[in-house]
């Protein structure tokens, strides 16, 4: 039925968008309903607010309402046959719906599935859309830009996660909401700033994840065609600077929502919103590099599922490295954020003096050093490789 309803060639693809469409929204709801009430019952009144937590929705047009009224008449002793024909008679009406759409449409379904996939389309829209954005770049590295994001978009097993990266970004959102920060007793705000600042550290780690999922594949995906590049008279130089960029800007949109959002709904001072926007902008450029450096220094080209390259040596290395970063970061800007506690604390001016200078230099010598480094590593690695 599906395959004579869409395009024979695209019904895997629509079916795989449905499916995690559906499972983003199983898991959103699933995290709207707070199943944690369900572990604190001395929050409710009484016994019956607790059941009507778990209750389900009902419907006189529903089976399942149908076979409760049945299951609770035979029960009592006045059976009601009302239920027991609705019952069967939609059962026996489903039964000849599918028998009649079997005759008529299996046939031809059959015949329109075995066309081939689709595999190449032509670019025409992106060249006119985002080829007109990139004007302003030189030939090669808009080339190298546009082929990225063409194969990026082709592929659905790729672009399709973003269904469920949606979902985890809105969870995310969600339970940061639901912390009771500014709920019923006021809390301090020492545990305000502490929250808001250790949410950097858990920004940057689900920023790793998202790297490694997206960009540490990225030169692997050439696959044997990185031989074509290298015996060409293209500068590997803008092969790596496209990965680079169209990995990053995105994760770059992604981090500073995660941390502004965060940042609002914490209702944080605005000393705590630049510190963390500052921060997630430059652990961002460094996660990116890290996973674009190790996935060229430990490259899997013999791969072709994206979805398996980040669980190799390669990815676990670039993860571990990942939270080393993380760390060092969080403890070197702690010692600054800790002399901005303290001086509201204790009600004297903030003032950014020498020493909390210094401090966020370091942070940003980390950072910089983190980006620059692999990325050059990386270039080396592509520049030595044998086919």
């Amino acid at each position: 039925m599906l395959v004579n309803i869409f395009p024979a060639r695209r019904t895997r693809d629509l079916l795989s968008i449905v499916a995690l469409g559906a499972a983003g929204v199983v898991i959103l709801l699933f995290r709207l309903i707070r199943p944690e009430r369900l572990v604190s019952p001395e929050g409710f009144r009484n016994l019956l607010d607790f059941i009507a937590v778990l209750r389900t929705p009902t419907s006189p047009f529903l089976p399942s309402e149908w076979a409760t009224k049945a299951t609770m008449g035979f029960l009592q002793g006045a059976i009601d046959p009302l239920p027991l024909v609705l019952l069967w008679t939609t059962a026996a009406g489903a039964v000849t719906l599918g028998a009649l759409l079997h005759r008529q449409l299996y046939a031809t379904g059959f015949t329109k599935a075995q066309e081939g996939a689709e595999r190449f389309v032509r670019g025409g829209l992106w060249r006119w859309t985002v080829g007109t954005l990139l004007a302003f770049l030189p030939v090669a590295k808009r080339e190298f830009v546009l082929k990225d994001i063409k194969l990026f978009f082709r592929d659905t097993t790729q672009w399709s996660q973003l269904i469920l990266l949606t979902v985890l970004v809105v969870v995310y959102l969600f339970n940061i909401k639901m912390l009771p920060l500014h709920r019923g007793e006021q809390v301090g705000f020492f545990y305000v700033t502490l929250v808001s600042f250790l949410n950097l550290g858990l920004a940057g780690f689900v920023l790793a994840a998202i790297a490694a999922r997206f960009i540490f594949p990225a030169v692997s995906l050439e696959g044997r065609h990185m031989w074509l590049l290298r015996s060409s008279p293209l500068d590997l130089r803008a092969l790596l600077w496209s990965k680079y960029w169209v990995g990053t800007i995105p994760l770059l949109g992604l981090a500073l929502l995660l941390t502004g959002l965060t940042n609002v709904l914490l209702q944080v001072r605005p000393f705590m919103m630049v510190v963390g926007l500052v921060t997630i902008c430059g652990l961002t450029f460094a996660i990116a590099a890290l996973a674009l450096g190790f996935g060229a220094l430990y490259p899997q080209f013999e791969t072709e599922n994206a979805a398996q390259i980040p669980t190799s040596f390669g990815g676990l290395v670039f993860m571990m490295a990942t939270v080393a970063l993380l760390g060092a970061v969080i403890f070197v800007l702690w010692q600054a954020v800790y002399q901005y506690v303290r001086s509201v604390f204790l009600g004297q001016p903030v003032v950014v003096d020498a020493w909390m200078i210094g401090w966020f230099a370091v942070a940003a010598a980390l950072c910089a050093a983190a980006t620059a480094v692999p990325l050059r590593i990386g270039l080396r690695r592509m520049e030595r490789f044998e086919f």
